[in-house]
């Protein structure tokens, strides 16, 4: 399992097209020196290197395989707006391409549709279509020419690409129209037809794919993007009295920022003056705006709704927490899924295979296939070519990925790997820390029985465990000050090892601890104890309450169970998990809180190592196990478990030992996880099978295998077509995650409380 790593240094790729090129690159790179990790993102172009490694020796290697790249410089807000404006120059370039092209070929074959005429059989026809040849091949350089340098640059690098295939099928049926248009006397009657319009018809129409597929491609990203406008530009800083406004980038730790009403939190820090509502939804997928005060931390990216507020900075630039999800979503979106090997291994040899296809299926038309042989070994050569380019087969991964991973993100659930999210589609069993993870992780008051009245009773309670340092005693002086009740003057405390505590509460003797406590102080219980066993049969810690010797009540404390852990676990089963709660915590206050839940298999009294093992044990039975939780002591189970998912209010360990980290406290986002796990895998699959059944119907028709029944050969137009929209279906399905909702409605459920 993957940790947190230093971030990886950024490239900008040119050239690439296809999964055969991501292969190189990445193969490439890993022969150098200090490269850890090197990751190709094909849906952005871009280059993740990890490891201690000099820029410009990626560089050098990148050029080695035969593609461009240069160092990302700029900051990730300013690296998409520059990827944006280039995509959008790039778009429009395409369009323009493809109309010129397409401008030439659709003329032509009409042309050809009507009047049958696209032979050379005179001196006449021999100059006009030696016309067309020459304005054709200003076609095919100025709208097709990145096809032909690409395969120009493979070529010298021992290897093939897309462009190989498609600079190879048009240049090959320009090449023969010209010698038509040369040396007709060369060939028989029958086989001088030219085909210059396949070759335009299929540039342009390639080109127009790849637009489209371009424009559908920049939606995949929508989701940093929506992070990355998250990120202030400036910031206002209160230095010697006077509120300035600076670029965020000059923000330091320790400065004081004013953020008024309807603002963004620039940087992380702490809030030292004032009162708001903050919006935290973009971040944690909470709906409902956080009250916040003095003392209480900020996130930058989130939205100041009310109020006026100070706060102090503590992280700025890159190591806000906005900016390290961008850095995790970033890296994420250019994992591999374990599923994409067997893209990237076909991908591999398709090319070099497509074209032994290729030249084997024009051998046998041009000596056992009906006249005009050399037409029809022809067309069945550019046209096995154009069709089997593997872009669709490229894209059926990584385009899934990178929207899956943005939709996580939007709603709060950060995944570090593809794998993660592979493997979590598998799950079968879900281990579940109790405390923090199904209940809120700190003791409250939750029952107070009484003789008369109760507040009178918590008031006096907590003015005595207000000298008190226990954790339930902290919860004791919580409950009372949510009421708004005064704290009384204490006198003569004592704490009583084993028994609990006393003391003088304006003038009247106050005693709070267990049942021992009573006994020795010589006060009568009565039914009390009944009442506290009640309470402890819940899972809650009972203490008897006497003042001024005699029994005055009972007050309970327990960790109580998070408002939506019921809902949580029971999604969780209908999907087909098993639940396991491991905690530290006694067995009789787990059994409780797993008997409210509606969770049966609890293990108690659990040490760290412990919960490691049964995690160990489960996978050993078969089990595809994850783990949640929250806390230093869940961090082994976490690495250990197939996925760990951290609890996002949790400790930095247990984030880093993590797969997938949840920004709201909330079981219900393991089964957001899940569900967009299991979305983003059948995606996947729909894009890998719609690729491979392409391709193979694809090139067997282009072969002419249907010849015998139809009595025509696929027209090498067509097959340019299916192969640029091929690509345009595939990204086009991936974008269908985009509409993927979470069945769990965060805000119905939360009744506008969080």
């Amino acid at each position: 399992m993957s940790q947190r790593v230093a971030s990886p240094q950024t490239f900008r790729l040119q050239g690439v097209s296809c999964a055969g090129c991501v292969k190189k690159i990445e193969s490439a790179l890993n022969e150098v020196a200090g490269v850890e990790e090197a990751r190709v993102n094909l849906g952005d172009k871009t280059l993740l290197v990890h490891g201690p490694v000099n820029s410009q020796a990626c560089i050098r290697a990148v050029e080695s395989a035969g593609y461009g790249a240069e160092v990302a410089q700029a900051s990730a807000r300013e690296l998409r707006e520059q990827q944006r404006e280039e995509e959008l120059s790039h778009y429009r370039h395409l369009l323009w391409r493809a109309g010129i092209a397409l401008g030439l070929g659709v003329p032509l074959m009409v042309w050809g549709l009507i009047t049958g005429e696209m032979g050379v059989h005179s001196s006449v026809q021999q100059f006009a279509w030696g016309t067309v040849g020459l304005v054709t091949l200003g076609v095919l350089m100025f709208c097709g020419g990145h096809f032909f340098s690409g395969a120009w640059r493979a070529l010298l690098h021992h290897s093939a690409t897309m462009d190989t295939l498609v600079a190879l099928g048009t240049g090959t049926a320009w090449l023969f129209s010209m010698l038509v248009v040369l040396l007709p006397q060369l060939l028989p009657e029958s086989a001088r037809h030219v085909y210059f319009e396949a070759s335009a018809m299929i540039i342009g129409l390639i080109n127009l794919g790849q637009a489209l597929e371009v424009r559908a491609r920049g939606k995949t990203s929508a989701a940093v993007e929506k992070l990355l406008e998250l990120q202030d530009t400036s910031a206002r800083v209160i230095r010697s009295g006077e509120e300035v406004d600076i670029p965020i980038a000059q923000v330091q730790v320790g400065d004081r920022l004013r953020v008024r009403p309807g603002e963004k939190i620039p940087v992380d820090g702490r809030v030292v003056a004032g009162e708001s509502l903050v919006d935290e939804s973009m971040l944690t997928g909470e709906p409902v705006p956080v009250s916040k005060a003095a003392g209480d931390s900020l996130s930058a990216g989130t939205l100041n709704k009310n109020g006026s507020l100070v706060l102090s900075a503590e992280k700025v630039g890159a190591e806000t927490r906005l900016s390290q999800i961008i850095e995790m979503v970033k890296n994420a979106q250019s994992s591999r899924v374990p599923i994409a090997r067997l893209a990237d291994t076909i991908s591999a040899i398709f090319v070099p295979t497509v074209m032994v296809i290729a030249v084997a299926a024009a051998l046998i038309w041009y000596n056992v296939g009906p006249d005009p042989k050399v037409a029809h070994m022809l067309v069945v050569l550019t046209s096995v070519l154009i069709i089997a380019c593997p872009c669709a087969l490229g894209l059926a991964t990584p385009m899934s990925v990178m929207v899956g991973v943005g939709k996580g993100a939007e709603n709060g659930v950060l995944v570090r790997n593809g794998k993660a999210l592979q493997q979590a589609t598998d799950l079968d069993t879900l281990v579940v820390d109790k405390t923090g993870t199904l209940t809120e992780g700190a003791p409250k008051v939750t029952d107070i029985e009484s003789e008369g009245d109760g507040d009178a009773l918590l008031q006096q309670l907590a003015s005595l465990e207000s000298r008190s340092e226990h954790p339930l005693a902290e919860a004791i002086v919580a409950a009372a000050k949510e009421k708004n009740l005064p704290l009384g003057e204490v006198n003569n405390f004592e704490a009583i090892t084993a028994h609990g505590v006393s003391g003088e509460v304006d003038g009247k003797k106050v005693l709070l601890g267990n049942r021992k406590l009573m006994q020795r102080e010589g006060i009568e219980t009565g039914q009390w104890p009944e009442k506290a066993e009640a309470l402890a049969a819940q899972g809650r810690t009972a203490m008897y309450a006497a003042v001024d010797g005699a029994m005055a009540g009972v007050i309970a404390v327990a960790d109580p169970v998070r408002h939506d852990a019921q809902a949580a676990v029971k999604r969780l089963q209908e999907l087909g998990l098993r639940i396991e709660m491991l905690t530290g915590d006694n067995k009789a206050t787990a059994e409780a809180v797993a008997k409210q839940l509606g969770i049966e298999h609890v293990h108690a009294d659990l040490l760290p190592e412990d919960k490691e093992k049964i995690v160990a044990d489960l996978q050993k039975g078969g089990a595809k196990v994850g783990m949640a939780g929250d806390g230093i002591n869940d961090a082994p189970a976490l690495a250990r478990a197939d996925v760990g998912f951290a609890i996002g209010a949790g400790t930095d360990v247990a984030i880093e030992s993590a797969d997938v980290t949840l920004m709201r406290s909330s079981l219900h986002g393991v089964a957001d996880a899940v569900e967009l796990s299991r979305a983003t895998l059948r995606n996947i699959k729909q894009n890998l099978f719609g690729a491979f059944i392409y391709n193979t119907l694809g090139i067997p028709i282009a072969a002419g295998l249907l010849y015998p029944i139809t009595g025509t050969l696929l027209s090498p137009v067509i097959a340019g077509a299916a192969m640029a929209f091929s690509s345009v279906t595939v990204v086009s399905n991936a974008n269908r995650l985009r509409l993927f909702k979470p069945s769990h409605d965060l805000a119905k459920s939360t009744g506008g409380d969080a």
